[in-house]
């Protein structure tokens, strides 16, 4: 539900929310999407069977999603129908589907390696059926842009309803596959957050929308700027973590370290960035470590609420390659807490933890309860969770709500010594409001390492020297 209604504020016209047919609770999760009432038309895929679009009526689905095997691969290898017999049982689940109120939109899968007669004869009847717009699928994705500028145009120019493209990315060539069967004039595009998808993924959302607007200066009605939060929700929700270097959404898509890069960039944004953070909603970063500049770590500092003199930031500079030059990860709580050094300020702690209690083993719910000392008070809290680190975080984010909403972003865990007494680091990303900031915590236990990693981003937060939205980057 959540999803459904962050892809209905997104703007995203259709939304596949199940395949009702797989289970009883598939056809109440989108029952229970369609009765929200959003303006998003709610969809459900099925097969070419009339007991999928059962399901479907049960769903209260407005529109069905037909999926029928169109290539000889998979009429023979998998259905093992002809193509005659596929083309009845099509037409009669159009029918049926059109019968009973549906909006239908017919899918030849593995469409590109079809013959591409039967697959104009089995669009052609199903829109005499009554499909309100067809669907062509590069099931396998084997598609290249100069072949789906083609295949598409020569789909659309025989067809009177609307087509749309479905591309898998198994060849990385997705989203510009899909970009060039919007050219060839497909006028529908299937895509998922984040490319989310069976083997490679499908046509990532955030990519297309974006490749649209700034390369050929097309504007959908999505709106953009909710990109980056919807990515990170899907991502949170689903348990599929986002690559760093995924494009548009990715940790370092707005990520600048090498210092030639930095200073440029402040400079003038576009020498390095093709398009502004904050137009997808995602925000502008300075990594630090062994590649960075002082402009970088000046600008990062200062977004910290802390201005060093130069013989100072010489020093927080040098220290910074010291330790970069060991391979090691300087996170954003590092710098601050080299730079506090530096600039000789007190490191005060807004949060401390007095205890932490953690329960957990077979057939007990996780459980944790902490005691922390912020700003002076005591505060107890506890909380439940998946498994002992989630418990211990939640109770730590309970307890620290009463003062400020701190959100973990992104959460990885890795053993840096090996053998069963290994040493574990935890990286975090925090975010409060719209600010962001990494930490890390070391440990022989991982729940520590958590814990360590949490208090640290979360007292740079909290910090006096950090003034809230003081990081935004002026237009």
């Amino acid at each position: 539900m959540k999803i459904a209604v962050k892809l209905n504020d997104l703007g995203v016209d259709v939304i596949e929310a199940g395949f009702a047919a797989a289970s009883e609770g598939e056809i109440q999760s989108i029952k229970t999407i369609v009765k929200e009432g959003l303006s998003s038309e709610i969809c459900s895929m099925a097969r070419a069977v009339k007991g999928d679009i059962d399901a479907i009526l049960k769903s209260e689905a407005q529109s069905v999603h037909l999926v029928v095997p169109s290539s000889n691969i998979h009429l023979k290898h998998k259905i093992k129908k002809t193509e005659k017999q596929m083309l009845e049982i099509a037409i009669d689940c159009v029918q049926y589907a059109k019968d009973h109120g549906l909006i239908v939109e017919l899918s030849a899968e593995d469409a590109t390696r079809a013959n591409m007669e039967f697959l104009k004869e089995l669009f052609t009847s199903g829109i005499s059926a009554g499909a309100n717009r067809v669907c062509a699928c590069d099931t396998v994705g084997i598609l290249t842009p100069e072949k789906a500028f083609s295949f598409y145009s020569e789909l659309s120019s025989t067809l009177e309803v609307p087509v749309s493209t479905h591309c898998h990315n198994d060849f990385g060539l997705a989203t510009a596959n899909t970009i060039a069967s919007l050219q060839g004039g497909a006028i529908q595009a299937h895509t998922t957050i984040n490319g989310l998808g069976e083997r490679g993924g499908n046509a990532s959302l955030e990519e297309v929308v974006m490749g649209l607007y700034s390369l050929h200066q097309v504007k959908t009605l999505i709106n953009t700027k909710l990109l980056y939060s919807t990515s990170r929700l899907v991502s949170r929700l689903t348990g599929v973590p986002i690559p760093p270097n995924k494009a548009i959404v990715g940790d370092n898509a707005f990520t600048h370290e090498a210092g030639i890069h930095t200073h440029a960039i402040l400079s003038y944004p576009l020498t390095y960035e093709p398009i502004s953070p904050e137009l997808v909603g995602a925000f502008r970063k300075f990594a630090v470590g062994k590649h960075a500049g002082t402009h970088g770590i000046k600008a990062t500092l200062k977004d910290s609420g802390l201005e060093p003199q130069p013989k100072q930031l010489e020093e927080i500079f040098r220290r910074v390659k010291k330790i970069g030059d060991r391979g090691k990860t300087i996170t954003d709580a590092d710098l601050y807490a080299i730079a506090l050094s530096v600039m000789g300020l007190p490191q005060t702690q807004a949060i401390e933890i007095d205890e932490l209690t953690v329960i957990t083993g077979n057939k007990v719910t996780p459980t944790a309860s902490v005691k922390l000392n912020i700003n002076g008070s005591s505060l107890i809290e506890a909380s439940t969770g998946t498994g002992p680190v989630d418990a211990a975080i939640n109770a730590i984010r309970k307890a620290v709500l009463q003062t400020a909403d701190i959100e973990l972003e992104q959460y990885h865990v890795k053993a840096i010594t090996g053998g069963s007494d290994a040493v574990v680091e935890v990286v975090v990303r925090l975010r409060r409001n719209d600010r962001v900031v990494t930490a890390t915590g070391v440990h022989g236990d991982i729940v520590t390492a958590s814990v360590d990693a949490m208090l640290s981003g979360m007292n740079m937060l909290l910090s006096k020297h950090v003034k809230e939205n003081q990081h935004k980057v002026k237009k």
